[in-house]
């Protein structure tokens, strides 16, 4: 009677090699997501999150569409002069006699510079539509606002349009900016400030609307998602849907804490965020 070996014991991969995702630091936005290097992504994110459990929330009677804009954009500066670069391409030379000898010597002329041309660029911007179902009639429109939203130029002249013609319809808008830096789309009071806003405007109550405006050390406000009159709102945790996108984008494993927050904090903030982050060690 031969006896088979015991079978080899495997542990899981995780087991073997995932890291546990450690939550983000802070309590409400955290500042290194606003890094250009991350936007994008964690814009992404944020819109799949939303529409996902908006569609968990929301059917049978509503669907929340993603939907793209695209843009075409060329960078702020058109030209960049840079360190000249003989590698890259060689002037003719031309030959000259040393007085010394009748021997030809090969002289360059003047070398070239190496330049980076202003090239279009396609940027593809991702937000959300509330949609009834059957019809196909977009009841709330919801934007995340990315720099090309916030910068002047022809990315904000274009959001703009759209904007203006969503408050002149009958389709609720919802518009999230977790960016500090750029020209805010709203005029503020000088008694309002706040890093953070987001705008609920309910179609029923224009021109009225709700402002959130809020800090870097605040958490971000549970708000109400405006529907037709005839429905009930329902409620939006933009915070927990934040930290979850931290853990499932694994951005503990791609921020680098030990570098300045870019773009930067004011005084106050860069030492809280320095004790925050004390505080993880």
């Amino acid at each position: 009677m031969f006896l088979l070996p015991p079978a080899p014991c495997f542990l899981p991969y995780n087991a073997y090699y995932l890291k546990i995702a450690m939550p983000s630091p802070f309590p409400g936005m955290n500042p290194y997501l606003e890094n250009s290097a991350y936007w994008s992504s964690v814009h992404h994110w944020l819109i799949t999150e939303i529409a996902r459990l908006l569609n968990q929330q929301l059917a049978p009677k509503y669907v929340v569409a993603v939907e793209v804009r695209i843009y075409e954009t060329s960078g702020e500066k058109s030209t960049l002069i840079g360190i000249p670069d003989n590698i890259i391409a060689k002037s003719s030379e031309t030959s000259i006699k040393s007085p010394e000898s009748n021997v030809a010597v090969a002289v360059p002329s003047t070398q070239p510079l190496t330049i980076e041309l202003a090239l279009t660029e396609t940027i593809k911007q991702g937000y959300l539509e509330v949609r009834r179902v059957g019809t196909g009639e977009v009841v709330t429109a919801i934007e995340i606002l990315s720099p090309i939203n916030k910068n002047l130029g022809e990315g904000r002249i274009k959001y703009e349009k759209k904007r203006q013609l969503i408050f002149s319809s009958s389709t609720s808008f919802v518009e999230i900016d977790l960016l500090r830096k750029g020209n805010s789309m709203i005029a503020l009071d000088q008694n309002i400030k706040g890093d953070y806003r987001i705008l609920i405007s309910p179609s029923h109550q224009r021109p009225q609307a709700y402002l959130y405006a809020f800090n870097l050390q605040d958490a971000i406000p549970v708000f109400s998602l405006p529907l037709s009159q005839e429905d009930p709102e329902i409620n939006l945790d933009l915070q927990s849907i934040l930290h979850q996108v931290y853990d499932q984008g694994r951005y503990d494993l791609i921020i680098d804490y030990q570098q300045k927050v870019i773009p930067a904090l004011s005084a106050t903030d860069a030492i809280w965020v320095k004790n925050i982050l004390e505080k993880q060690d």
